[in-house]
């Protein structure tokens, strides 16, 4: 059972979770930090141009850095959203599961209530917790039961989230709508929402029926994006309903930082913790016409620049309420890039010399290191030293980190596979992990310098978005140190090494 204990909060000082009474320290005690998790949606380790990228520009990203550290070898645990976000907030392997792969638009919660998260912890030491935009893991019960025009529960405050303000599924699923705190915004009582994933509704047309209706996005052959119409673009799913809750797709980065700021204004006298999941860049990609070709790109890389000013005005919004030197932000990325995604954007022909996935092999999917090997950068003005840290760190290791950070011992059962690995974010240690366990289909264990990826019966290319999954029958070994691109498969010529990684994956299954 998850218990809530809050702790009284002094003036200008928050005690130590730990619950030790040390009152001969308190007047000394640093006032503990406000901490926001800035998770970006399918933005690769080369989409920034603080990570060396030549090609797309995005300087609140390289401000961030600037007064931060910037990490070179961070990894999600999986290669797709729904699975790397429960690793996030649970610090437990979502590949322990067998029901943490891309969750429907209409799942129940992937995260039990029982179960403890990184925000129930910021919430026993005394924070105000909030969750604002994507989030793709699910609400209500069980899939397909959810009361759309009531209350939905289970939701984010069960599992440890004061405030919430989300998108109903994702961008290209339904509904497509916005839920604050459990209820839909916006949503007329006279107009109620059904949604399915089984059947069409009667009388709504759908995209595969009517491309006439789809004014702004087409979506790519055989992705599946062609069923509900929404704002002018077909989606995976059925829905009708709801008309005046339905966003549109331009203004969703707009309301999701709307949301972040006002959170950071009503809460700028109190310590809080922020989750921020921007839908950008995931598809649809329809940017803000302010943004409408900046890029050079098309909407994908409009939607990186249009990601890089929610980013600056989140830091505007610290700045204002006096906040940036005690915040600590943990700027990142759910999974790594695709470029065709199941829209006809152009993003393909428009991508000219831009390198989302840097100089490393696949992609979202993939379990090749661009799957997986993510942007990271840690701010924290008032005790992080600006650098470049080449520690080996792994989302899921915030949980414990930030624990230590409170002070706080977790309790049994609470983010199992997370480790305090606290020093390493903070850019103080420069070694981090001794190796990473990532999923992406397949399995696998990198120590920084060797990678292992084990045997799979999976696709080894998907077509459809032209990325390497890097599935394979085959053992495969790796010296990332000398083929960053993963090109030459050692493992009959290292079997010493493919047989210390391999005991070490399976160390870590059989736990």
């Amino acid at each position: 059972m998850k218990s809530t204990i809050m702790l009284g909060i002094g003036a200008t000082l928050l005690a130590s979770c730990s619950g030790n009474k040390q009152k001969a320290e308190e007047k000394t005690t640093p006032q503990k930090p406000n901490v926001i998790f800035l998770i970006a949606d399918d933005i690769g380790y080369g989409d920034l141009s603080c990570n060396g990228s030549k090609t797309i520009h995005t300087p609140n990203v390289e401000k961030l850095a600037a007064q931060g550290v910037r990490f070179t070898d961070a990894h999600a645990v999986a290669a797709t959203s729904t699975p790397s976000r429960y690793s996030l907030f649970t610090g437990h392997y979502a590949w322990r599961r067998n029901d943490t792969g891309i969750a429907a638009g209409d799942a129940g919660m992937v995260i039990r209530p029982e179960q403890p998260t990184v925000a129930d912890m910021f919430r026993e030491c005394g924070y105000t917790t909030g969750a604002i935009g994507k989030w793709h893991l699910g609400l209500g019960d069980k899939t397909g039961t959810q009361d759309w025009n009531g209350f939905i529960t289970p939701g984010p405050t069960d599992i440890g989230f004061d405030y919430s303000y989300l998108m109903a599924a994702t961008a290209d699923r339904v509904p497509c709508v916005f839920v604050e705190n459990q209820r839909i915004v916006n949503l007329d009582p006279n107009d109620p929402i059904a949604v399915s994933y089984k059947e069409p509704f009667p009388g709504e047309p759908l995209g595969k029926d009517h491309p006439e209706m789809l004014t702004k996005l087409k979506p790519s052959p055989n992705h599946g994006h062609d069923m509900a119409i929404v704002n002018g673009i077909s989606r995976i799913g059925y829905m009708k309903g709801g008309k005046q809750a339905l966003w549109e797709d331009e203004n969703i980065a707009d309301s999701i930082t709307v949301k972040a700021v006002q959170f950071i204004e009503n809460h700028k006298d109190e310590p809080f913790f922020l989750y921020v999941g921007t839908n950008d860049a995931h598809v649809p990609r329809w940017p803000h016409p302010r943004f409408v070709g900046k890029s050079g790109m098309g909407p994908r890389g409009d939607a990186l620049l249009q990601f890089d000013w929610t980013v600056g005005q989140i830091m505007d919004a610290l700045d204002k309420a006096g906040l940036t030197e005690n915040t600590l932000i943990v700027l990142s990325s759910d999974n790594g890039p695709v470029v065709d995604d199941g829209y006809a954007d152009r993003a393909v022909e428009l991508l000219g010399d831009h390198k989302p996935w840097g100089p490393f092999r696949g992609g979202k999917y993939s379990i090749f290191e661009a799957g997986t090997r993510i942007p990271m950068v840690v701010s924290w003005p008032a005790q992080v030293k600006p650098g470049v840290s080449n520690a080996l760190v792994s989302q899921v290791d915030l949980y414990a980190s930030m624990a230590s950070l409170m002070g706080k011992t977790l309790e049994p059962g609470a983010g199992p596979d997370s480790q305090d690995y606290l020093d390493a974010f903070l850019g103080k240690d420069l070694k981090g992990r001794d190796y990473v366990v990532e999923v992406a289909g397949a399995l696998s264990v990198s120590d920084g310098e060797w990678k292992y990826i084990a045997p799979s019966n999976g696709a080894a290319y998907q077509k459809l978005t032209n990325i390497e999954l890097g599935n394979s029958k085959e053992e495969q070994l790796y010296n990332l140190k000398q083929d960053i691109g993963e090109k030459k498969n050692l493992a009959a010529e290292h079997p010493e090494i493919v047989a210390k990684l391999k005991a070490i994956l399976e160390k870590e299954k059989a736990k």
